[in-house]
């Protein structure tokens, strides 16, 4: 996954508390909750935990589907 490592806004570092916050996030608890608990008080870095999206999941398959498209390419040129 590619998340960032320091907030953009203010260069908090960030990147350490984001696997804990996933799996808690995802064993139920919210999100307000376990950011007070990490101590992330300023907006810009709890808008950094709370928007980051796992990007590479969804090229992958654009990146895939170039691959096998080239490969049909070069089998119809030979």
């Amino acid at each position: 996954m590619l998340i960032p490592i320091r907030c953009f806004t203010c260069g908090n570092l960030i990147a350490d508390k984001f696997n804990e916050y996933l799996e808690r996030v995802k064993s139920g608890d919210k999100p307000k909750i376990v950011l007070d608990e990490f101590g992330i008080k300023r907006y810009c870095c709890r808008r950094m935990l709370l928007t980051s999206v796992e990007t590479i999941q969804q090229i992958i398959p654009f990146h895939e589907a170039i691959q096998r498209r080239h490969q049909e390419v070069q089998s119809e040129l030979t």
